[in-house]
């Protein structure tokens, strides 16, 4: 992985900020509504932040652990897959952990386009969202994919909480690269 020099960051006042949607007017009271809400916001900050950036900033790092834009994304497509498909429905997902290579980082080959692994990303998303369509947030994960006992299956409301928190976090990170890169700040 090459890293990128640090450009010299504006001032705060001087960078530019991508503006964000609130995803939960405050009439919204529902559990399960914020729930669904805040995580299809998540994922399409994600996608938003990429937005924008070069070629060459999405494939390289600016932080010390050496994660690149496109591995992450590529990480959050195998989480809605390992968390929706292969944990609460149990269906079969060939390698839930995702592809690595040699080093145990996501694999983005040279030769996948970032509109593919955002297409990919995109896919996964809606599958997770057929999957828990309508499910009450008290329905166990279905034993047989990731959970092997009735006893391990968490129920759907800790699954969408804990992959909400992982988005939170992961956004978190793509604000910095995207900071390092060209300035943008989220909000």
């Amino acid at each position: 992985m090459r890293r990128l020099a640090r450009s010299a960051a504006p001032p705060p006042s001087d960078r530019p900020r991508m503006p964000i949607d609130d995803p939960a007017p405050a009439s919204r009271t529902d559990p399960r509504e914020l729930l669904d809400a805040y995580l299809d916001h998540y994922r399409a900050e994600v996608l938003r932040k990429l937005d924008g950036l070069a070629e060459e900033e999405l494939r390289s790092s600016r932080v010390a652990s050496g994660w690149t834009p496109l591995e992450l994304l590529v990480h959050l497509t195998w989480v809605e897959r390992r968390w929706f498909e292969w944990g609460f429905a149990a269906r079969p997902v060939p390698d839930p952990w995702g592809d690595r290579g040699p080093d145990g980082r996501w694999a983005v080959p040279e030769s996948t386009g970032t509109a593919e692994l955002k297409d990919a990303f995109r896919a996964a998303c809606a599958r997770s969202r057929e999957i828990v369509a309508g499910v009450p947030l008290d329905r166990r994960a279905a034993v047989g994919g990731r959970f092997a006992a009735a006893a391990d299956a968490p129920s759907l409301a800790l699954i969408l909480f804990h992959v909400l928190q992982e988005y939170a976090r992961h956004a978190g990170h793509l604000d910095i690269a995207r900071e390092l890169a060209d300035g943008v700040t989220g909000e």
